[in-house]
């Protein structure tokens, strides 16, 4: 190959150019179509919606489910009052059967009648004698998770050795950064920031038989999360010390080294999302567009925003939902104005479908569904409806301009202006708007958020919170991110297009700075996860329908184990963690397995009767 002065292939010099060139052909020829009225259809879907209104929920399947575990804690303490609170919701998404008790009420069950122990409860001292009764449980082959940060204490002091601590005091420790084995949880090999740290940990030292899979990335390497094998059995020790939605992952992760195979079902999802796309030109700052790009906001979308936005989605095969805002105005008086101007959801409109993305709803204008019982007071520059009438009114009138402007599209995802909703706004949907199937809000609590669990509502609606947003992912969302990979391996981001309005997102720095951070993320994220399904916003509920029905019994022999699968409906997903050395996957029947990191596998279960065999 030919070289220029420099040395560099000739057939190199201009390759970097390409993409942008291919961004910018694929923009001519949709512009082209837009003129000559060509209107985009949507894809077909990778994962359809259910059209069943009785798909059991994620609370009817689990109450479906063998109670093998028992989970201890203690109502005398606040600390495990919020943990339990947390586990709740951890096993019921994880199909976890168990058996509640309280410590406070008196003596344990026993605990041959269960496979595992999950003990949350930092201090051991209500369990007594007890606390050696469960140790010799698991030398005889017993499996046991101390979920909470432990207290040292009389009766903890017995079992130290068995859970290999050889040092300790009384005193907890604050752990500020969490490095994560890269063979344990998907997005490890690197370590995470704890936003708000306290002495949540217990300052330990364990001996050479444990092994640690997360301590804290300073010289002290304080073990986080570590199991040791006692006799036949096994302890799990968690040492992070805080309960909160962003940290769940943590705990499913713990809870599947217990057993020779840990599983339990995820989502397998990845979505993007476009609020506020498209509209009319959004208002705000824009000196920072004009001081970088030297152009005004309309432009700047057009030309430079939009282009970028798809190049991050074609390098990683990204297909974004976009939300339409019919207008900015403030009217929640019920009179709608229809949009006039329709030449850019048009043109950006068609350009998603075009992408293989998809068309959802955000609202007539940005005031969330909320009457005038709701006091936003200084927290929110919105206004209420004046009655149910304009509520219905003003998505009334979004529903005909979504179905106007994208005929061919299936519009059947809502989300809440600025994550608001409120009760009477999430009824006046469910009953009056049959077409909207998902409302995709929030996943962290928020004043006036509506926050959400991914699961099928009792009145068939499919909640999709969203987990991350903007370009600037902080620390608590990088933690969020992570631990939602291994909780229900799901990614779900939303951002706005005036994000690079706004100084609070972002907007000081300018759209390059921006883009390349938002780039970061999603290049983190598909090295950590290159398995995860990209789909969008009404495939991913499609998903969710399918991973909130299904429940599982396995056995496990000496020649393979078997995952039966009920409410199976075409495909589920799941996590398999393979415990033992001596049972390795091999050969899989009724479904396909792929390797994720460690010893853990993603299973895409196509029949209720799933073999794998094991691996000589």
């Amino acid at each position: 190959m030919k070289q220029d002065r420099k040395g560099i292939p000739r057939g190199f010099r201009y390759k970097g150019l390409l993409a942008v060139w291919l961004v910018f052909l694929g923009i001519a020829m949709v512009l082209l179509a837009e003129r000559r009225g060509i209107r985009f259809g949507e894809a077909e879907k990778q994962v359809s919606l259910l059209l069943e209104k009785q798909l059991p929920t994620a609370r009817e399947a689990a109450a479906e489910l063998e109670k093998d575990c028992l989970l201890v804690m203690d109502s005398r303490e606040e600390g495990s009052r919020q943990a339990w609170k947390q586990f709740e919701q951890i096993f019921r998404d994880m199909k976890v059967g168990y058996q509640l008790v309280d410590a406070a009420d008196g003596p344990l069950a026993d605990f041959c009648s269960y496979q595992t122990v999950v003990i949350l409860m930092p201090s051991l001292e209500g369990m007594g004698e007890q606390v050696l009764e469960l140790a010799d449980w698991v030398y005889e082959g017993g499996q046991v998770m101390f979920a909470m940060t432990l207290q040292k204490g009389t009766y903890l002091d017995l079992i130290e050795r068995k859970l290999d601590i050889q040092s300790s005091g009384y005193l907890n420790t604050k752990v500020e950064r969490v490095y994560l084995e890269e063979d344990f949880m998907l997005g490890g090999g690197r370590s995470y920031e704890i936003t708000e740290p306290f002495e949540s940990s217990w300052a330990v030292g364990l001996g050479e038989n444990a092994v640690v899979h997360a301590w804290s990335d300073d010289e002290r390497r304080v073990p986080v999360i570590w199991e040791n094998r006692y006799g036949k059995g096994k302890f799990v020790v968690d040492n992070l010390g805080i309960y909160e939605k962003a940290y769940r992952g943590f705990y499913a992760a713990s809870y599947s080294l217990l057993g020779e195979v840990g599983t339990y079902p995820v989502i397998n999802g990845s979505a993007f999302y476009l609020d506020d796309f498209p509209s009319p030109v959004p208002g705000g700052d824009g000196s920072y567009v004009r001081r970088d790009y030297g152009t005004d906001t309309g432009d700047f979308y057009t030309n430079i925003w939009w282009p970028d936005m798809l190049g991050l989605a074609e390098k990683h095969g990204i297909r974004y939902t976009g939300v339409i805002i019919e207008n900015y105005e403030n009217e929640t008086d019920g009179e709608v104005s229809p949009q006039k101007d329709t030449q850019r959801f048009q043109y950006f409109g068609n350009m998603l479908l075009h992408q293989g993305g998809e068309i959802g709803y955000h609202g007539y204008n940005h005031q969330p569904l909320s009457l005038p019982n709701v006091d936003y007071g200084d927290v929110l520059p919105y206004d209420t409806w004046d009655s149910p009438e304009a509520m219905e009114q003003a998505v009334s009138e979004l529903e005909r301009f979504g179905k106007e402007m994208f005929p061919t599209a299936e519009l059947s995802v809502y989300v809440p202006p600025s994550n608001v909703l409120s009760e009477e706004g999430r009824r006046l949907l469910a009953e009056r708007f049959p077409d909207i199937r998902t409302v995709a809000s929030n996943y962290f609590p928020g004043e006036f958020a509506y926050v959400q669990e991914f699961e099928v509502a009792e009145d068939g609606m499919v909640e999709q919170p969203r987990i991350v947003s903007g370009c600037m992912i902080d620390a608590y969302m990088e933690m969020a991110a992570c631990s939602e990979l291994n909780m229900h391996f799901v990614n779900n981001h939303f951002m706005h297009p005036d994000d690079v309005l706004d100084e609070d997102r972002g907007a000081l720095l300018g759209w390059e700075t921006m883009k390349n951070r938002l780039g970061s993320y999603m290049d983190w994220l598909y090295q950590s996860a290159p398995s995860i399904r990209n789909l969008t916003g009404s495939e991913l509920s499609g998903a969710i329908q399918r991973y909130g029905a299904a429940v599982f019994q396995q056995e496990i022999g000496e020649e393979q184990m078997t995952l039966q699968v009920e409410n199976l409906y075409e495909e589920a997903y799941f996590f398999l963690r393979f415990n033992e050395n001596e049972k390795r996957p091999g050969t899989v029947t009724g479904g396909e397995l792929t390797h994720l990191t460690g010893n853990l596998y993603l299973l895409r279960a196509l029949e209720q009767t799933i073999t794998i065999k094991w691996r000589e």
